[in-house]
């Protein structure tokens, strides 16, 4: 058997019925849609509906939510670091950050930073800059001689109020400075 002769089962892949095409093909006229009514129609969705009844998946119970404040961390653990040091793919020297642990391809996504966990063997002297540690992960850090910083990230939004605040301040100023001058 040779790549080029791969080919499906007989009757593994039913080819697409041409409806529409005339009485000679058995589908023609009403395409085997019946006649008139609703479902005969083009555009006609359906699914799901009741007759008007409140329909199944609006009586069943919501549960759950998302949560719209949630930060999203790249979780890294001390002994996926330890082990990028062992090999030498990340350096000792220096502070490692998000960019440094993410080049050494163990942070992956995290728009908000990189969140450092305790789980595995740790050894080194590193100086780490990061968004987020837990409390046993920084013990095993500072144990090893070692130090965390953690960084506050401005998010975006939070970038927008402070702006709007500030323009919102200088307007009420300039209001009040308006004022003092009419009455003088």
């Amino acid at each position: 058997m040779k790549l080029n002769e791969i080919k499906d089962n007989a009757g593994a892949r039913k080819g697409k019925m041409r409806v529409g095409r005339g009485i000679g093909s058995g589908k023609g006229k009403t395409a085997g849609r019946g006649q008139k009514g609703q479902k005969s129609r083009e555009g006609v969705s359906i699914a799901g509906f009741e007759g008007g009844q409140m329909p199944l998946h609006m009586r069943l119970p919501k549960r759950g939510f998302n949560n719209i404040f949630a930060k999203d961390y790249a979780e890294v653990n001390l002994g996926a670091i330890q082990k990028l040091v062992e090999a030498g793919t990340l350096a000792t020297d220096g502070v490692i950050d998000h960019s440094a642990l993410k080049a050494a391809g163990v942070a992956r996504g995290g728009k908000d930073g990189v969140r450092v966990l305790a789980k595995g063997d740790f050894s080194t002297k590193l100086s780490l800059k990061v968004a987020g540690v837990s409390k046993s992960a920084r013990e095993a850090i500072e144990a090893a001689g070692g130090s965390v910083e953690v960084i506050e990230l401005v998010l975006a939004a939070d970038k927008h109020k402070a702006k709007h605040r500030t323009v919102q301040k200088v307007r009420a100023a300039d209001k009040a400075d308006k004022k003092a001058a009419a009455k003088a």
